[in-house]
């Protein structure tokens, strides 16, 4: 067994959190040390806690459209890493699930990262991953932040969660579809051609 299958095994026997956990603990998280995309999304949602699968849902499906990605490939650990903000299901909120546990990044983070040498894109889904990678480079709002895309060089994406929740904020900003979307294909298409 290599360091990384170590630390996933750590990772997914943690219970650091447990006691907030609706559903109880399930960590979710994939990858390996070949892996050259690495996606942090938010958390698992129910049905991802259920099958214990990243982005096992409608927002993966939209996920896989945007990036160009069959199945078979978004799901290769050799070429995609999964990690969430919080890898276990959060609880479900007054709009939609809690924001992930504040424990997961800032004790797993760091440890994943080091062992995943070859990443060369990173996608930042959502406000909490672009909160933690982008810092104060981050915009005042998810939306100018994704705008402003091309500000964070070619190593990170800064992406809005592709949840059905979020058809509206599409329409309202044909130009993620029209800009990034073929920006996003165009970088991963160069990772595994």
């Amino acid at each position: 067994m290599n360091r990384l299958d170590s630390l996933f095994e750590q990772i997914r026997a943690c219970r650091l959190c447990e006691a907030h956990l609706p559903l109880g603990p399930n960590p979710v998280i994939r990858g390996s040390e070949q892996a050259r995309l690495l996606i942090i999304g938010q958390a698992p949602g129910t049905r991802v806690h259920a099958s214990g699968i990243p982005w096992d849902d409608p927002s993966g499906e939209r996920l896989r459209d945007w990036l160009g990605l069959a199945p078979a490939d978004f799901y290769d650990e050799k070429k995609v890493a999964i990690m969430p903000m919080g890898f276990c299901y959060p609880g479900r909120g007054k709009s939609g699930d809690l924001p992930p546990r504040p424990e997961c990044a800032p004790a797993w983070h760091d440890k994943v990262l080091m062992l995943m040498p070859h990443i060369e894109l990173t996608l930042l889904i959502g406000q909490y991953a672009q909160q933690r990678y982008l810092g104060k480079a981050r915009r005042a709002s998810l939306t100018e932040t994704v705008q402003h895309w091309r500000d964070y060089g070619d190593a990170w994406l800064p992406l809005p969660h592709p949840s059905p929740r979020n058809t509206l904020w599409l329409r309202k900003n044909p130009w993620f579809e029209t800009d990034v979307v073929p920006e996003l294909r165009t970088r991963v298409a160069t990772l595994f051609p």
